[in-house]
């Protein structure tokens, strides 16, 4: 059994208190800027074990009677077709997926705002298709000045030539598909349309990472600074909140970087120069307070920092990443004291290669055993990694066939033949339909069925990169994937 460190119960209930206590301060009307992401936060789930990854849409919806939400997309992230990488669609469709999502738990979608328009082709077609489908939405063009000019901005020039996004409820969540959509501006934009229309509105910050009141160089932070090493953040010690309060906290640079401007333009707004004395107050943060096994909690965030280690590697074999990434990632290692061989799959994996010539993966099973796999003219080595595991889990002898040679002749023939691989080895998901079409007339491969939700949460490496299918695959069924930087053949396209 996976060891739980985080407390997700409590949280849920600190967390819906501090929001309402929050819109309660600013007499009943609050823009809540969503960081991270609404759904399937397993970043924070590996690092917090016992976080749920649905957390944030399961408050959303238990606040469902009092919250509408707003989506940011940027009109160059839709120009540029931004990729979510963990989704594999544009930032725009994902837009369109969460709409769906939301709208099917009955939590209030109020509209989607375009933000940074410029006349861009794909932003219309974007604006197009939300028409076309009753989708209510709002157009943001950049505001000269922005962000330095706060007598521009905070004027009918400014923030009141963007549309007024008319809403209805107490809360009012702005999120995105990623960064870089224009949340913190929409919030603030907002703020002072409700100010001109003789409304009280306040401005607060969801954000799981990093968490505020845990040290500094705690390994849960440094693995938000591992997960955010392309942007080069840094977690610091908010100077402001150190000094308003005396109290130290954490926050990360880009926000105590626009700290100052955003106090300017909040006063501005409201005439309350104390609206926020800090970056840290403005968050609205009670993760800190549902760590119940710090120790747990510090072993799951060191593997989660090799684990993106070794992605960073892989990404710039591939080049996917920059140098300065990998370069940052090493440093964190090197902050915690960290090998890649702390990861417990990656030498059994390597030792298998080496005693076999052939590519090999490892798993780790949630009772520690770990368990490895090869390559073989006719599986992957994560494939056989997989079916050698749920063997394991199913006291099955590890010479008893699961897939029957009938089943697997069909199977090849729709691959080589139909659908035209130029290869015939059976991937991860090739083996799991085939496995599931023995399952119906084979008692043993109906037991190893059964075993295959037990691999969810566990460790898997692989001693070559995998192709995008085979990782896809192993993610849905949530092991967490891990590679050495090799190409698996010469061939120019991976």
């Amino acid at each position: 059994m996976l060891k739980k460190g985080f407390d997700n119960t409590l949280y849920m209930q600190k967390q819906k208190q501090h929001i309402l206590e929050r819109i309660a301060r600013f007499n009943g009307k609050l823009y809540l800027e969503f960081g991270g992401k609404l759904f399937d936060d397993y970043h924070a789930s590996r690092v917090l074990p016992g976080f749920e990854p649905d957390a944030k849409i399961r408050l959303l919806h238990e606040l469902r009677d009092q919250v509408e939400v707003v989506f940011c997309v940027s009109a160059g992230n839709i120009e540029k077709t931004k990729i979510r990488a963990d989704l594999g669609i544009s930032y725009d469709m994902d837009v369109l997926r969460q709409i769906d999502d939301i709208t099917a738990m009955g939590i209030t979608v109020n509209s989607v705002v375009i933000t940074q328009y410029t006349g861009q082709p794909a932003a219309d077609l974007f604006v197009n298709k939300l028409n076309a489908r009753g989708v209510k939405n709002y157009i943001h063009r950049p505001i000269a000045g922005y962000p330095a000019d706060v007598d521009h901005i905070v004027s009918d020039e400014g923030y009141g030539s963007n549309p007024y996004i008319e809403t209805t409820k107490p809360l009012v969540v702005v999120t995105a598909p990623g960064p870089g959509s224009g949340k913190l501006a929409t919030c603030l934009s907002q703020v002072y349309h409700e100010y001109k229309r003789g409304t009280i509105a306040g401005y607060g910050k969801y954000e799981t990472f990093p968490i505020w009141n845990i040290p500094l160089k705690h390994p849960v932070n440094l693995a938000y600074e591992a997960a955010t090493a392309d942007l080069q953040d840094v977690n610091m010690i908010d100077p402001f909140h150190l000094e308003a309060y005396g109290v130290t906290t954490v926050n990360y640079n880009r926000d105590v970087e626009a700290f100052p401007i955003v106090r300017t333009i909040l006063t501005r707004i409201t005439g309350d120069e104390k609206f926020y004395c800090s970056p840290t107050d403005m968050g609205v943060n009670m993760a800190g307070y549902a760590i119940v096994d710090d120790a747990c909690c510090r072993e799951a965030s060191c593997q989660e920092v090799i684990r993106r280690y070794y992605k960073g590697l892989a990404d710039l074999r591939q080049g996917k990443e920059k140098p300065e990434t990998v370069e940052k990632l090493t440093l964190i290692m090197q902050q915690l004291n960290l090998k890649k061989e702390d990861r417990t799959t990656v030498q059994p994996a390597l030792a298998k290669k080496e005693a076999t010539g052939a590519p090999a993966a490892a798993i780790e099973l949630p009772d520690g055993r770990v368990i490895t796999g090869k390559a073989t003219g006719l599986m992957s080595a994560c494939s056989g990694a997989m079916l050698n595991s749920i063997k394991v889990l199913a006291d099955i002898p590890k010479e008893v066939l699961l897939i029957s040679p009938e089943i697997l002749e069909p199977v090849l023939n729709l691959k080589i033949n139909l659908l035209g691989s130029r290869s015939s080895v059976l991937k991860v998901d090739d083996v799991l339909a085939a496995l599931y079409i023995c399952a119906a007339s084979n008692e043993n491969a109906a037991l190893a069925v059964k075993q295959l939700p037990k691999l969810r949460g566990c460790e898997l490496h692989s001693t070559q990169m995998l192709h995008s299918g085979d990782e896809g695959t192993l993610r849905k069924m949530g092991l967490n994937v891990t590679c050495e930087p090799v190409f698996p053949d010469k061939s120019l396209f991976f």
